[in-house]
């Protein structure tokens, strides 16, 4: 199978070198073209817009930051619409608001193409490892040709039924995520300032039920200030504040996930939005020179 493939952040990469070591071509597409050197060393192609991608692949797939990124490589000159026709399949696989995956949907279908928005579930390790979690939406014919890829890149595909469900649910899952984050961090910080140790917080955290992988992955990353970008703070902060608007238009109350994502933001205006979202934490520390 060829597919095409937009969008080489720190998860593009990662699911891009999965396909090509699992047989597939793959053309390759980013806005800073020189990220495409790496993929061509193993194997792929390079395609110089998202519409030479389209032209050249059966089924392109994008992963990009946010909806404005989602929307341009769609929308913009040299874009998907430019080259899509009924014999091609466009999967976008970003988080972003069910409106923008509406309006996707709604032009490429237009122009006789088949979408399907498919937002993962995991960050850099789960993408290397094709271990993903994919909320697919759309049209159920194009998600049962791609499952080959879909089945390389993920553990577990979910398809959710009409545009929109995806993404709404992958912005309830980084919601709950960002949330736990918040209450873990303030955990942490919390043990180490009333004289505990927080490594046999963490020991004690794993061994009752809110065991979990993240805590498990995070909490020594966070105790070792290792804020290394798995999932980028700024990602983490865009994705509460879709699923806010999200509980707006459908009168929920989000107190918790509220709070949350005013941590994210401090974080941000500290310069954090870069860094792993685990560094959230550095908000709970008090300024000045005794912070260190």
């Amino acid at each position: 199978m060829e597919v095409g493939f937009l969008g080489l952040g720190i998860m593009g990469k990662a699911m891009s070198l999965n396909l090509l070591r699992h047989g597939f071509k793959v053309t390759v597409w980013n806005r800073t073209l020189s990220k495409c050197d790496e993929l061509v060393q193993h194997g792929a192609s390079i395609g110089e817009t998202p519409a030479a991608v389209v032209k050249k692949c059966k089924y392109t797939i994008a992963i990009l930051s946010d909806p404005p990124a989602a929307l341009s490589v769609v929308f913009d000159k040299d874009g998907i619409l430019e080259q899509i026709n009924n014999e091609k399949g466009y999967i976008d696989m970003s988080t972003v608001d069910a409106d923008t995956s509406s309006k996707i949907s709604e032009a490429i279908t237009s122009r006789g193409g088949r979408f399907l928005e498919a937002p993962v579930s995991g960050s850099k390790k789960p993408a290397e490892d094709g271990q993903l979690v994919i909320l697919a939406a759309g049209n159920k014919a194009l998600y049962d040709e791609v499952l080959p890829a879909f089945d390389v890149l993920g553990k577990k595909s979910f398809f959710l039924g009409e545009v929109g469900n995806g993404a709404k649910m992958k912005l309830v899952v980084n919601m709950t995520m960002g949330s736990m984050m918040n209450a873990f961090a303030e955990g942490i910080m919390l043990a180490g300032k009333s004289g505990l140790n927080p490594q046999n917080l963490l020991d004690v955290l794993d061994l009752g039920a809110m065991s979990n992988p993240m805590f498990k992955l995070k909490g020594p990353t966070i105790l070792q200030k290792n804020y290394t970008p798995a999932f980028p703070l700024k990602h983490q902060q865009k994705d509460m504040r879709l699923a806010l608007a999200l509980g707006d238009e459908n009168a929920v109350p989000m107190p918790v996930a509220a709070a949350a994502n005013e941590a994210f933001k401090k974080a941000r205006s500290l310069g954090l939005g870069d860094l792993d979202f685990s560094a959230v934490f550095e908000t709970l520390k008090p300024i000045g020179p005794s912070s260190s």
